[in-house]
């Protein structure tokens, strides 16, 4: 018996490789064979996989994969000969088989030497797939579907060279000439900086051109007063030399005119053959970062159809766009979430068989991903034609659990109420299984999409079916943002994260709340001075008519005011020093056309800075005189929550309680604002970026002027240990946010501090 080791570790690669694709291709044409027996391009594509699996296994001298792959091969040629009648047992079989094959492929190499073709889990898997022959011939069966042989089909025992390709689901044959490379990441990632900077640089050409252009009818201006002069002196009588130097300066403002004309026009020639290199580079950079749609989600129509058959659900994955181009550290970064979300639309949205069918649907259930580009994103949708999300049942689960008031929860809109979904430790499943119920989940995918610059957005109908649309760069490397200028200074706002842009007179600007607000298509909007949130000097709101930017996250709106609207750039992204750490409402820097600076902001941030100065009532100050007169309030809550939904739930329970409150997005944000003094309480949660709850609360009580402030944990942990290392920290109180509801939340309050009003 040979070995299987290879030393060569090339062509093992290249196996692995190769091995990846045609598993690829196995799983796909087996899934599609189950819903369509009869789809002989399939089953022609997956006998040529099998086959170059074969192949390619025995040139690395891997007996175990020959020996799985040729099992495989024969069931495809019985299939094809009409021996073998395929059934449901049969696609789990093979589709197992082509597992233990990409397993066998990916072992590490030092493991090889024991994947041989008489090793126990490799003459299971050849037992099974001969199994599979034996039940064909015991039945009989002497068709694949139709009532006569298929027809155009390679005879039985002969098959396609392997190089052949004609089924649409693998990806063309690379021509002969083409050559495969290996690079790193950061090579390709510096490249694709490098061709991004070009392109920017290349841009400043324009405004160079303009400048000269301008130059250009001065000249034209100085030249015509030279002719209007010698007009004024044609009467009059000069000296030779006046006339001498007079027709001198007109020849030389004539050849300066022409010159000028003549590399204008190169300039010009130059400016837009470098901008077209340029793109054509970066757009050639881009593309060796991209990688179609269907390399990350291959895996996905398999996972969806056991899923279903594990909870007696038939369901099926149909992927739309598979060839749409995705950047590859965007497309890895989206198997965990992509993932997720098909799981919860198997357990969740999917209905029952029986409920199916009393509704009218087909029993089949059907889950969509798709992706496009649109207007410079990737768009990726995942639906389902399931039960969708009850809002009157998420409303009673808030309530049920305390997150909100009976008139809170009536009060919100869909895309409020679909929010609680991405809370931590968040569920509207009633028991816990392997596959969800734990409220773990739905959160990391919107962490996720953050760190990617990407939104989420949830949208459902009752009885119809649940939507998630994802939205994120085509590159991570290029951002599309629209510049404005704020105090003489231009700043970048991502258009993903901006709604639209709009121009509002003074006049139709009113106080709400003592905050100013406009009416938009119906819907009223706070509106928030850039001044204010930059804290620089002056004020975007001193004008007739205000220059207006929108921008939502979480399923809140704010408009934001600044000086001027000055235009769409692309943008080579930057990032900042990290010895800078996290700088607030800034994600990166960039230069434009003009080797300037601009700041490329982050809108998440910017967000909760316009929120956090809505509940300081700071929002009102550019109108003091009509803002009405607040109450005065003697006891002080400080909110250090990074969850925009509990952070407002929990402002507006003490709020209703008569307290004054402030919030703090994290825990640095908190402590800045605890050292600021005067707070009578501090409410915090455990888990928040840059600082947590626990070290905020033993930087509070170690410090000799704040040390006797009381703190209150609200958090999801609520473990018995989580409760000890809160209580060891220095904490007060210990309150878990699945069980607090507005009066245990308010009697906790008053116990540690007494009421609103000494």
């Amino acid at each position: 018996m040979s070995q299987p080791y290879v030393a060569d570790a090339s062509m093992l690669d290249l196996f692995r490789l190769e091995a990846e694709e045609h598993s690829r291709v196995l799983t796909e044409g087996l899934l599609r064979l189950e819903r369509n027996p009869g789809a002989l391009d399939d089953l022609e594509s997956c006998m040529r996989a099998a086959h170059s699996l074969k192949g390619a296994a025995r040139i690395v001298d891997l007996s175990a994969g020959v020996s799985i792959a040729h099992s495989i091969e024969n069931a495809f040629v019985a299939m094809q000969a009409g021996r073998l009648k395929l059934r449901p047992g049969h696609i789990d079989t093979l589709l197992h088989a082509v597992d233990r094959l990409r397993r066998i492929a990916q072992a590490p190499e030092m493991d090889l030497g024991k994947w041989h073709a008489e090793a126990p889990e490799v003459r299971s898997c050849v037992t099974a797939l001969d199994s599979i022959l034996e039940s064909g011939h015991a039945s009989g069966a002497t068709e694949l579907v139709a009532d006569s042989p298929p027809r155009n089909v390679t005879p039985a025992g002969q098959l396609p060279a392997p190089t052949t390709r004609t089924d649409q689901s693998a990806p063309p044959s690379a021509p002969e000439h083409d050559r495969v490379l290996r690079v790193t990441a950061d090579n390709l990632n510096r490249l694709l900086g490098l061709a991004g900077e070009s392109l920017v640089a290349s841009r400043r050409l324009k405004p160079f051109a303009g400048a000269l252009l301008q130059l250009k009818r001065q000249q034209s201006q100085a030249r015509q007063a030279v002719e209007e002069l010698r007009t004024a002196l044609a009467g009059e009588t000069i000296g030779p030399q006046v006339q001498s130097a007079l027709a001198v300066l007109e020849g030389r403002t004539a050849d300066t005119h022409a010159g000028l004309d003549q590399w204008l026009a190169e300039l010009d020639s130059f400016e837009r053959r470098v901008g077209s290199l340029s793109r054509r580079m970066y757009d050639s950079a881009v593309s060796c970062r991209m990688r179609p749609f269907a390399d990350g989600t291959h895996a996905f129509a398999r996972m969806v159809r056991d899923l279903g058959r594990s909870l007696g659900k038939p369901v099926r994955l149909e992927i739309h766009g598979s060839q749409t181009p995705v950047d590859r550290e965007v497309l890895e970064k989206l198997d965990a979430p992509l993932g997720h979300i098909l799981r919860n639309a198997v357990d969740h949205g999917i209905e029952p068989l029986d409920q199916r069918c009393a509704a009218g649907k087909p029993e089949m259930g059907t889950i969509r991903l798709e992706a496009r580009h649109t207007a410079g994103r990737l768009v990726v949708l995942v639906s389902d034609d399931g039960a969708g999300i009850d809002p009157h049942r998420l409303r009673a689960v808030l309530i049920e659990r305390g997150l909100a008031t009976q008139q809170i929860a009536a009060g919100l809109s869909d895309a409020e109420l679909f929010a609680f979904l991405l809370l931590p430790g968040f569920t509207l499943a009633s028991t816990v299984t392997e596959i969800s119920g734990r409220g773990v989940g739905l959160d990391a995918v919107q962490d996720t999409l953050k760190q990617l610059r990407g939104t989420l957005r949830i949208s459902s109908e009752p009885g119809v079916g649940t939507q998630f649309v994802m939205q994120l760069p085509l590159t991570l490397s290029i951002v599309r943002a629209l510049i404005v200028d704020v105090g003489g200074e231009p700043y970048a706002l991502p258009l993903a994260s901006i709604s639209r842009t709009v121009k509002v007179p003074k006049d139709q600007v009113t106080l709400l709340e003592g905050k100013p607000c406009f009416s938009l298509a119906g819907t009223w909007i706070g509106l928030v001075d850039m001044h204010q949130i930059l804290g620089t000097p002056g004020s975007a709101m001193e004008d007739e008519e205000w220059s207006v930017v929108l921008v939502s996250m979480e399923g809140r709106t704010y408009a934001l005011a600044v000086d001027e609207l000055k235009g769409e750039r692309e943008l080579v992204v930057r990032p900042l020093d990290a010895r800078l750490g996290k700088i607030r409402d800034i994600h990166a820097a960039a230069l434009l056309e003009d080797g300037s600076p601009v700041l490329i902001m982050d809108v998440e941030d910017l967000v909760r800075s316009a929120d956090k100065l809505s509940a300081t009532d700071a929002l009102g100050k550019w109108s003091d005189a009509s803002r009405p007169s607040a109450p005065i309030r003697s006891k002080r809550v400080l909110i250090v929550e990074d969850s925009l939904t509990v952070r407002e739930l929990e402002r507006k329970l003490l709020l209703s309680g008569g307290y004054q409150v402030e919030v703090a997005v994290d825990g640095m944000d908190g402590w800045n604002a605890v050292r600021a003094g005067g707070f009578d309480l501090v409410l915090t949660d455990v888990d928040m970026p840059r600082m947590d709850g626990i070290e905020l609360v033993t930087l509070i009580k170690q410090d000799p002027r704040l040390g006797g402030t009381p703190v209150m944990i609200v958090s999801y942990k609520d473990r018995p240990e989580d409760r000890d290392r809160g209580l060891r920290a220095g904490a007060d109180y210990y309150l878990a946010k699945g069980s607090f509801h507005d009066q245990k939340l308010l009697s906790a309050v008053v116990d540690l501090i007494g009421e609103a009003r000494a």
